[in-house]
């Protein structure tokens, strides 16, 4: 069975876990009176429950393309809808996250949806510094140190949905010795990197 040009199993999308073989073929006869356990009728139940089951499966992996949070394969049709083209590439998470930042753009450009649009690609706060006299205004990662990911996407998108004659830029927040300095070996040693050069945010 195929949606669009695309066959089940032919790409990345055959990746994600499929159903048990209990979902996929359900035992119909431990539904039926015992007089019905015969050769003939087991062989019909049989063939019956395997398209019931497939048809069970079908249906929800179809409904799970019409939310972000649990689309595989209809991460094309978003990416359509929102006039991008599909980067197969990438894992369906970092899709996922891209797509509901997409969704947040939408409508009339603010501050607050520049920093919605942002925050959602950082994974912590922003802040929109405005500058109208020059006609431009920075976008500054308060809730993360360092760079964030995916800001070639992030740009595009900001790109897509700030005012024509406003240009931007990106200020980034950084762990410094004075920070650092303050905490033992031991205490550093069971961080992460990610969360060392983020403690002072943190907590």
């Amino acid at each position: 069975m195929e949606y669009g040009s695309r066959g089940y199993g032919e790409s990345i999308y055959g990746q994600v876990d499929g159903p048990t073989p209990e979902e996929l073929t359900p035992n119909l006869m431990s539904y039926l009176p015992f007089y019905y356990d015969e050769r003939t009728m087991q062989s019909a139940q049989s063939a019956l429950a395997t398209e019931m089951g497939r048809l069970k499966w079908d249906i929800r992996n179809i409904m799970d393309q019409f939310f972000v949070d649990t689309a595989t394969w209809g991460l094309d049709d978003w990416d359509q809808f929102l006039g991008r083209d599909p980067d197969r590439l990438k894992n369906y998470l970092n899709r996922r996250e891209e797509t509901k930042a997409r969704l947040r753009g939408f409508g009339t450009t603010t501050v607050e949806m520049i920093q919605r649009v942002a925050a959602a690609f950082s994974g912590g706060e922003v802040t929109v510094l405005e500058y109208p006299a020059e006609f431009r205004f920075v976008v500054k990662f308060v809730g993360t140190r360092g760079v964030p990911p995916n800001m070639a996407e992030l740009t595009n998108l900001i790109e897509m949905i700030k005012p024509a004659h406003l240009v931007f830029s990106y200020a980034y927040t950084f762990l410094v010795w004075q920070e650092a300095a303050a905490y033992t070996w031991t205490n550093a040693s069971r961080m992460s990197w990610n969360e060392y050069r983020n403690i002072e945010i943190r907590g």
